[in-house]
């Protein structure tokens, strides 16, 4: 059984800091491009990173670029994305998903990220 588990969401103030960690089981991690999206109640996912199945070449939303990083360990089937600078729009809940052309998609469950003062 395919599993994604987010973790290391919380409440930090304006330009403070977190990593977030998403945990893959049950598939081939090292197979799949790795993605973070975040969603806002009320509005549509929006994608922030993208990380091919191997590394290499990332790619950010402009909304986050310079401020967030996208990585991953394939040893350990875990992505990672590390958050500075954190601005209050950038609340929202955060999922990780595993993406391929040819193999089914997979959803973590989404960890909170609260940015306020």
């Amino acid at each position: 059984q395919a599993l994604l588990v987010e973790s290391g969401g919380g409440l930090v103030q304006p330009g403070g800091s977190l990593r977030l960690s998403c945990a893959a089981s049950g598939f081939t991690f090292s197979s799949y491009r790795m993605r973070w999206f975040r969603q806002i109640p009320g509005k549509e996912r929006e994608l922030v990173a993208t990380i091919p199945s191997t590394g290499g070449a990332t790619i950010y939303a402009d909304s986050v670029k310079g401020r967030f990083t996208i990585y991953r360990d394939n040893a350990k089937n875990t992505v990672y994305l590390q958050m500075n600078r954190l601005k209050p729009e950038d609340t929202a809940v955060y999922y990780c998903n595993a993406h391929s052309w040819t193999r089914p998609g997979y959803w973590g469950q989404g960890t909170q990220v609260t940015v306020s003062s």
